[in-house]
């Protein structure tokens, strides 16, 4: 007679199995994945630890395991990832949007609170999955949102993350470089927000990081040799689609916030706000005034 494995067990075995691949969240990715296949909850599992799994559970989790023991990040293999305590489909082909950039959505909802705009025009450059556009436009029912973003990929998950949050209409979706598409509208757009987290990694520390990284997509992480080049892009042009007291709020890597200042001629330095590590992560910038 066949002993089939108890959720208690496989948790156990695959933590282990985890570990030895050099998977430092091994425990909560077991659990995670586990919880996915099973169509549950995290705590379902410990509610029901000494359940045996049946054999067609036990083969559809061993396949995403094996996906996992491959170094391939989570969100990858589940098709999905939390940000702002909202759920969003995720796709190889599109950044994974980070806990991080979260600082940088509340960051744009705290300065249109203080500076009570009550219909802000907003526009998020790079918008890879959506998730900072319908974020925003969540918790900004008067806001006209635009979000660019050169990769076809992208903008189609973000425009399915759009729909699944009842956003489609409420957000511009448009594909092209940076200011690009903004540029080929029949109207001129003035905005009061340019938010916006490009790729930052210095070309060179990319082959650094960890495995996981690989199965990101390179355009959306490479910054250049010094990690520079869409900050120095973006602010060259922003001053033409900004209003007078126009907002830029970015998303910055370790120590390059200083950097990223130096390079902001047109702008002044409001706030830079640190994350959960105490690493200076958002950057907010206004234009200077003239005259």
């Amino acid at each position: 007679m066949e002993v089939l494995l108890t959720i208690r067990e496989v948790l156990n075995r695959t933590t282990k199995y985890f570990s030895g691949k050099g998977i430092e969240s091994a425990r909560l990715d077991a659990e995670v994945l586990l919880a996915k296949v099973l169509g549950v909850n995290r705590i379902d599992l410990y509610i029901n630890y000494d359940r045996p799994l049946v054999n067609s559970e036990l083969d559809a989790y061993r396949r995403v395991v094996a996906e996992r023991g491959q170094r391939k990040p989570i969100p990858y293999i589940t098709g999905e990832k939390e940000f702002m305590s909202l759920n969003f489909k995720v796709m190889e082909g599109v950044l994974i949007p980070r806990p991080e950039t979260e600082i940088l959505v509340e960051a744009a909802l705290k300065y249109v609170k203080k500076r009570e705009i009550h219909q802000p025009t907003i526009l998020d450059i790079g918008t890879g999955t959506g998730c900072i556009a319908v974020s925003l436009a969540k918790r900004l029912p008067s806001a006209s949102i635009y979000a660019t973003d050169i990769s076809t990929e992208a903008l189609k998950v973000a425009k399915t993350n759009a729909r699944e949050h009842d956003l489609i209409d409420r957000i511009t979706f448009l594909q092209g470089d940076l200011f690009e598409p903004i540029a080929k509208l029949s109207q001129q757009i003035k905005f009061d927000l340019i938010v916006s987290n490009p790729p930052y990694i210095r070309t060179q520390e990319l082959k650094e990081l960890p495995p996981e990284i690989k199965y990101e997509p390179f355009l959306a992480l490479n910054g250049g040799k010094e990690g520079l080049v869409y900050y120095e892009r973006i602010l060259d042009e922003a001053p033409g689609y900004l209003k007078l007291d126009g907002l830029v709020l970015f998303e910055v890597g370790a120590g390059q916030a200083h950097m990223v200042q130096d390079i902001s001629r047109n702008f002044n330095t409001l706030e830079i706000i640190k994350d959960y590590s105490s690493i200076e992560r958002v950057l907010m910038l206004t234009m200077e005034r003239r005259g």
